[in-house]
């Protein structure tokens, strides 16, 4: 790899267990406009608290449509300290509110979306309107408003979806995919961020072993024994957008090399002294999750710390990945938490709970 890119991504930045922080390369927020959708959720929050605690942009727009949550965030970010926090009521759903809000936006963060699997199963029209709907409403919006860069929050189920809620997030992919060619001259640019599962998010599983123990449950319930998902803490998804935001040419999809593990594993490390109760895999759930099908593999280059998704229509972005010192991967290549070669053993996932639990929720 040159020297130029490998000054700008370190491989294994983090902690003694090798858990990356993905903090280089990084985007420069200082004086900068930036808009978050979904600002209150639980990306929002550990998004917001890290761009308050390193940079300063002119401002920082939480859109969001809870009142209550953002009257909450403004306590916790006063505006004495923080006078360049500003919180907007809107839904994406409203186009017109969007445009409004966006007006002198130099960057945007969309991580609004409807997340739970059920919930999307059970309203699927009202999933497809956030999710879907939404996105295009967010191109748009940006797009008028001479927005510079985009960046998305996806999921590892929009890969290969067997539900709604991925079924609804590669849809929305490939809108953001697809925007910088509804843009024309505009400059705007559009890229996509998919990770796996989030640690101390709000509905994560973590969460509720912990809660259960202290409740004292008699077990912990389990789907599948053989179950495996990729893992990332808040931080690590704040930092990896950032960087992301910085790296980004338009088009692509950014994917980070985080751990995998069984849940079952999590389960015996948050509280090793309950045993296990296997209930069986839920409507829409998938035994091993993939952020990278093998029908991707054409189209992918792997940096020391991620992986691209390419759109297979552009040479030229492959071309300057390449040039920086990308590499494709193999063909056949597919990145799957079963098959995932930084698999935690118990003391990587002691060390990524540790760090899930100082940035959560």
């Amino acid at each position: 790899m040159p020297k130029a890119l490998a000054a700008r991504i370190a491989p294994a930045d983090g902690t003694a267990s090798g858990i990356r922080e993905f903090r280089t390369p990084r985007a420069d927020l200082n004086d900068k406009v930036v808009l978050i959708t979904g600002g209150t959720g639980s990306f929002g929050k550990a998004f917001v608290r890290m761009v308050c605690a390193d940079f300063k942009p002119r401002k920082l727009i939480v859109f969001s449509r809870d009142e209550l949550k953002q009257y909450d965030m403004a306590q916790a970010f006063p505006p004495e300290r923080y006078p360049f926090m500003r919180y907007f009521i809107g839904d994406v759903r409203d186009a017109e509110r969007l445009r409004m809000a966006m007006r002198g936006v130099d960057y945007v963060i969309h991580a609004a979306a409807l997340k739970q699997v059920p919930t999307a199963e059970y309203n699927p029209f009202e999933c497809i309107k956030t999710n879907v709907m939404g996105a295009e409403n967010v191109v748009n919006a940006s797009i008028a408003a001479g927005v510079k860069r985009v960046v998305a929050l996806s999921t590892d189920k929009a890969a290969n979806p067997i539900n709604l809620y991925g079924a609804s997030k590669l849809a929305a992919d490939k809108i953001f995919c697809a925007a910088e060619a509804m843009a024309g001259d505009s400059g705007a640019s559009f890229s996509v961020v998919r990770y796996g599962n989030v640690l101390g998010s709000r509905g994560s599983v973590a969460p509720l072993f912990r809660r259960l123990a202290a409740e004292g449950a008699a077990d912990l319930p389990i789907t599948d024994p053989r179950m495996t998902r990729f893992w990332i803490t808040l931080e690590q998804g704040a930092n990896f957008v950032l960087s992301s935001l910085e790296l980004m040419k338009g088009s692509e999809i950014f994917v980070p090399k985080i751990p995998s593990t069984r849940t079952a594993d999590l389960a015996s490390v948050v509280a090793p002294h309950l045993p296990h109760r296997f209930v069986g895999i839920r409507p829409g759930e998938k035994l091993h999750e993939v952020m990278v099908p093998e029908d991707d593999a054409r189209c992918t280059v792997e940096l020391a710390d991620r992986y691209v998704i390419l759109p297979s229509a552009d040479s030229w972005r492959r071309a300057a990945y390449l040039k920086e010192g990308a590499e494709p991967v193999a063909d056949g290549f597919s990145y799957a938490s079963d098959r995932n070669p930084e698999h935690l053993d118990a003391r990587g996932l002691q060390a990524l709970l540790v760090a899930a639990l100082k940035g959560g929720d």
